[in-house]
């Protein structure tokens, strides 16, 4: 049967579901163990697939937007900011503004969290499935 797992990997990579290629076999014996019928097989495949290719796509867009350093939104001190209240950042959160194609432009004194709450919004829009890239103000100024 090892030939055949192999032959059915190589199956799989000429597919490009090289995450299922890669799982197979452990896919196999939870089939095994807990006696699934084929259709459940083939739905526990593809969830697979689909799962690693989605992860994989944020790990690349995360690379690709080059945020300086990884900060959420939920490591932001709402409490510490007065002008930024709770309702305002779930709003923000929801990232309606992006479907709408509003701008945000964060202002205020060094210090005030713009560059973590840029940081946090851009990882939401990633797992939201937007492509997003980090520039500092200054890398946009033309001089």
């Amino acid at each position: 049967m090892t030939g055949t797992v192999h032959i059915l990997q190589e199956y799989f990579r000429l597919l490009r579901m090289t995450e299922t290629a890669n799982e197979l076999p452990v896919l196999l014996r939870n089939a095994e163990k807990m006696s699934w019928t084929y259709q459940e097989f083939l739905q526990e495949l593809l969830v697979y697939e689909l799962k690693r290719r989605d992860e994989k796509n944020v790990e690349k867009r995360l690379k690709w937007a080059k945020f300086p350093y990884h900060k959420t939104l939920d490591e932001f001190y709402i409490e510490e900011q007065r002008s930024l209240s709770t309702r305002q950042m779930n709003q923000l959160k929801e990232l309606n503004w992006l479907d709408q194609q509003y701008n945000l432009i964060l202002l205020g004194p060094q210090g005030a969290g713009k560059t973590h709450i840029s940081i946090g919004l851009g990882i939401e829009a990633i797992h939201k499935g937007y492509k997003v890239l980090f520039q500092r103000w200054v890398n946009l100024c033309i001089f």
